[in-house]
């Protein structure tokens, strides 16, 4: 079996079931207990293990569904960590239309630390459920410094930014380390900041923050290396690089071309879930960047939309991407993942598996996966 990513791959999250939103419902309204919940969410993950394994995918997630946000569920669990209300920000939909949504913000209130494993009961639970390979997605550890900048980190906690980077890096360090003994070796990280960075509009906003977007790309390389740097040789990490995956809408747009040369040749990780399924990402150009050891997931099937894709066009595009890179380093998936908060996208489940199954019978036609 190829290493992950495999020909034929997926972000991670999955529309989580209506029984699963109930529970989430009565949870919060105090009318189940923690235990409860949890019995839900496992019965709802075997089940979104067993859709996945049956449509031939070897790379296998949780759907996310112990998460309300792919991100903030997470974070939450480092020390000197809060939630501090909302960004405003303007969402595109297809079709010119605009969503309004602030996006939760962290804030750094003491020191981060690593004071308790987050993932692993969730990664041991899920490995106990497939017979392929479990994948585990966390936010990327920019997440915490980009929508904030300088004023979400309490300067008392930190004068010197150095000092929060070298923690940052060291509670990832942590939990790396125990998702690997406890057997992970496939770990995706999801960055909205470096495709921000491809956005002027983004840029212009970071600016305004105090940072230069010129710079932030190799700070945000050496805090993910920083991060990295102690897994396992046998353990591929990923990134995943979204525009923002709200209701079906986004947040920025605009080619890799501004962080190409930084993200495929100092990024230490074996691969990169590109975003590909409207020009709103820009052309296969900033491809011709990677280097030979590293794979690139083309992520040409939307997620934001039901309608179906042609396989001839996805083919085509393939072909395309491949002037700028050799074939056997690319892969297929969708482009994002279909719920990466509890809301989910505007798409069905019947429609989430035809486009899941159309990656897997797209991959067999190009590569011979099976």
């Amino acid at each position: 079996m190829q290493k992950p990513p495999f020909r034929a791959d997926h972000v991670g999250s999955f529309l989580r079931p209506a029984a699963l939103i109930e529970a989430r419902t009565a949870f919060r309204e105090g009318r189940i207990d923690a235990a409860a919940l949890r019995q839900v969410e496992d019965d709802a993950i075997r089940d979104v293990v067993k859709m996945q394994e049956d449509l031939g995918f070897h790379g296998i997630t949780d759907g996310e569904f112990r998460r309300t946000y792919f991100h903030t569920d997470f974070l939450l669990q480092f020390d000197g960590i809060e939630e501090a209300g909302g960004t405003q920000v303007k969402f595109h939909q297809h079709g010119g239309k605009e969503l309004e949504y602030a996006p939760p913000v962290m804030k750094i209130t003491g020191k981060i630390g690593h004071a308790k494993d987050i993932q692993r009961a969730d990664f041991e639970f899920l490995a106990s459920c497939t017979t392929q390979t479990p994948k585990v997605t966390i936010p990327s550890p920019t997440m915490l410094h980009f929508r904030g900048g300088r004023e979400a980190i309490d300067a008392e906690a930190y004068p010197d930014l150095e000092a929060f980077y070298e923690d940052l890096a060291a509670a990832y360090r942590a939990e790396i380390a125990s998702l690997a003994d406890a057997g992970c070796r496939y770990l995706q990280l999801d960055d909205t900041n470096l495709a921000y960075l491809c956005d002027e509009t983004q840029r212009e906003n970071a600016r305004k923050r105090g940072m230069d977007p010129n710079e932030l790309p190799l700070l945000y390389a050496r805090i993910i290396n920083d991060s990295i740097r102690d897994r396992p040789s046998d353990m591929s990490i990923n990134v995943h690089l979204c525009r923002g995956n709200f209701r079906s809408s986004w947040a920025a747009e605009g080619g890799y071309e501004p962080v190409a040369e930084v993200l495929f040749n100092e990024l230490k990780v074996d691969g990169y879930f590109l975003e590909y399924d409207d020009p709103r990402s820009g052309d296969f150009a900033p491809l011709r960047h990677v280097p030979k050891d590293k794979t690139v997931v083309l992520g040409l099937v939307t997620t934001k939309l039901g309608d179906m894709e042609d396989p001839a066009d996805v083919r085509a595009r393939i072909e395309d991407a491949a002037t700028y890179m050799p074939l056997d380093q690319i892969a297929l998936s969708p482009q994002c993942g279909f719920s990466s908060t509890v809301h989910g996208n505007d798409i069905e489940m019947d429609q989430q598996s035809a486009k899941l199954k159309l990656v897997v019978d797209i991959a067999k036609d190009v590569w011979g996966y099976a």
